[in-house]
This record gives C-alpha cells, sequence and structure tokens, in this order.
C-alpha cells in the first residue's frame, strides 16, 4: 500500500530526478520493527533527544512502515531525531504527515563543531501546513553573540535586530491539510538553499552562512507530531 501511495504522489508531482540530486549516500523506508516499545528505537543510525529532552519517555515510534515522532507532555525541547550526514552541498529528500494544522518539520543542519553557534546549528528549513521558513542560523540567531544575548535577557541593538530580519525567509504554499502525505526536498548549493514540496520548488534563500563548508548532521525537529518516511541523502560535494 506504501508504495502504491508513493507511486501515485510522484505521478501527481514528481519529484527531480535522482540523478540530478548527486550520489545517493543515505536511504531509509523505516520498513523495521522495534524490538521494545519503552525507550525510542529507530534503528538505522538515528538518534533522538528523549534521554535529556524529555526524561526518557519514547517520542518516536516505527509504525506500518513508517516513522511517528510526537513530542511528550513532559519534554522541555522538541524532538530532535538525528541522522550523520557529512556535506557541503546536497539535497535532502523525504516523505511526510502532519497530523494537525499546529504540525511543523525541520530540517536543521549542523555542525557540532562549530563553535561560533549555539549547538552546531548552521541553517535550517521549516515546513508548516500553509509555508516553509528557510534560516540561515550560523550568521544569525544562533550565532552566540546573538544566542548568548537572549539567553541573558539582553536588549539587541536596532542594527542587530534588523539584521537578524534578514538571516530568514518565508514562502508561502497552498494548505497541505492533515492526514495527507506529502513529498519535500532541501537543497543547499553555496549559499543558497531552495525548498521543494510536492515535486514543486517553493522558495530559495541566500545567506552566507548557509555556504559553511561543512555540515556533519541533519537533525529533524518536531514541536507536536508528524511522521516521515523514504528519507534520502544526495551529496554533490
Amino acid at each position: 500500500m506504501r508504495s502504491l501511495l508513493l507511486l501515485a504522489l510522484c505521478s501527481a508531482a514528481p519529484l527531480m530526478a535522482a540523478d540530478t540530486l548527486g550520489t545517493l549516500v543515505f536511504s531509509d523506508d523505516f520498513a523495521r520493527t522495534e524490538t521494545q516499545a519503552v525507550k525510542d528505537e529507530p534503528g538505522n543510525g538515528w538518534n533522538t533527544s528523549s534521554s535529556w529532552s524529555a526524561k526518557g519517555n519514547k517520542e518516536v515510534a516505527l509504525v506500518d512502515g513508517a516513522l511517528h515522532i510526537y513530542i511528550h507532555p513532559e519534554a522541555i525541547h522538541a524532538v530532535d531525531v538525528g541522522h550523520a550526514f557529512a556535506f557541503t552541498d546536497g539535497t535532502a529528500t523525504m516523505r511526510f504527515e502532519f497530523h494537525e494544522a499546529k504540525d511543523t518539520l525541520m530540517l536543521n543542519f549542523a555542525d557540532l563543531s562549530c563553535t561560533e553557534v549555539h549547538a552546531g546549528h548552521i541553517c535550517a528549513a521549516t515546513f508548516a501546513a500553509k509555508q516553509v521558513t528557510l534560516q540561515d542560523m550560523k550568521t544569525g540567531g544562533m550565532l552566540l553573540k546573538y544566542w548568548d544575548a537572549r539567553k541573558a535577557g539582553t536588549k539587541l541593538s536596532a542594527e542587530d535586530e534588523a539584521l537578524l530580519k534578514t538571516k530568514q525567509k518565508s514562502f508561502p504554499y497552498e494548505d497541505l491539510g492533515v492526514g495527507t502525505w506529502h513529498a519535500l526536498s532541501v537543497t543547499i548549493a553555496g549559499d543558497t538553499m531552495t525548498a521543494a514540496v510536492d515535486g514543486k520548488p517553493v522558495g530559495s534563500f541566500s545567506s552566507p552562512g548557509i555556504a559553511h563548508g561543512t555540515k556533519q548532521v541533519l537533525r529533524l525537529l518536531v514541536s507536536n507530531q508528524v511522521t516521515i518516511d523514504d528519507v534520502k541523502y544526495y551529496k554533490v560535494k
């Protein structure tokens, strides 16, 4: 059934041909089962934040050949599900399903060795029901200068506030609704990040931080709940 659904999605709105995306370096269709139902067990090299952000409570489950990510009531942070993926330029693709109108899915590209920013945040694409927001975090809000100021409650200068507004851009699209599978892709080429939904480009954003030399990890951040499947990483360089 899942294969038929993917075929229907691709027929209605084809994604870019795989040979234009680069070299496929990772793929996961989540066609496996967990050995227990108490702790997160996504498998295949995935890790989650639940041990520290949700008191160890389960926030990730393999369900019907897909990965369901949901935040626990005791969580102090969005659910972070990450996988290593070292590249400079490349594309991440996957299918996703929202369950409530407030659901969002952030693809956060990080370099944990980068000490200029909080928690290695480099850039991100956040998909919501009606828009995607593309962000340069390295020279934007996650730069330690700004992160430390927010944490300390220090008011930023008017110049800094104006600068931060230039570090992200949102692009609207038709309401995705809930209970329906969609396909997304995020491509990074130099200092430009481009997002597409169901095979249709929805926006591109250019900013210096996006060109950071090594993105080491792709983190999927979920503040409510989202189901994902058929994750692929393609590397250009």
